[in-house]
């Protein structure tokens, strides 16, 4: 073979294989955008968009390990086709609720209480508890100044009476 035919089939067998991986299927935007949404489907606040491969994530959920399950859950749902994720989910700082009332209450039971250093109290939704030890004749002393305050129950029965 002489030069010029062993130049032609390398350049033939070089254009057929840049050919054969340039001819690869690629997974479009749309079948991509549903693979990830099918994976993440247990989470409806957060919403999938695809461009290029490249997943965009957005939407809240309540923990961070909630939300980076998300974002795995959307790089394995095509490992192929995902080129990137971008997580734009936000996580919601959880909500507590503080009652005034429980508030109020527990700066006046301080209050009521000081001249009572072995024992400790709670209030919880208007029920001021009562622990620790007391002696006999102070206890009702005590349980006339908690009444006083007007909660919805005093509950001494954790007080240890000496």
């Amino acid at each position: 073979m002489n030069l010029k035919n062993l130049l032609t089939v390398l350049v033939l067998s070089g254009s057929l294989a840049f050919a054969t991986v340039s001819c690869k299927s690629k997974v479009s935007d749309a079948d991509l955008r549903a693979k990830v949404e099918s994976s993440i489907s247990s989470n409806p606040g957060v919403t999938v968009d695809v461009k290029e491969g490249v997943v965009t994530l957005s939407g809240t959920v309540a923990t961070e390990d909630e939300r980076m399950a998300i974002e795995n859950s959307a790089k394995s749902a095509d490992s192929k086709g995902v080129k990137s994720v971008v997580n734009n989910i936000v996580v919601n700082a959880p909500q507590i609720e503080i009652n005034s009332n429980d508030v109020d209450l527990k700066a006046k039971v301080v209050d009521a209480t000081k001249d009572f250093p072995t024992i400790s109290t709670t209030v919880n939704d208007g029920v001021i508890t009562v622990t620790g030890t007391l002696e006999q004749a102070r206890v009702q002393v005590l349980k006339q100044s908690l009444d006083a305050l007007s909660p919805k129950r005093v509950d001494m029965s954790s007080l240890v009476i000496k």
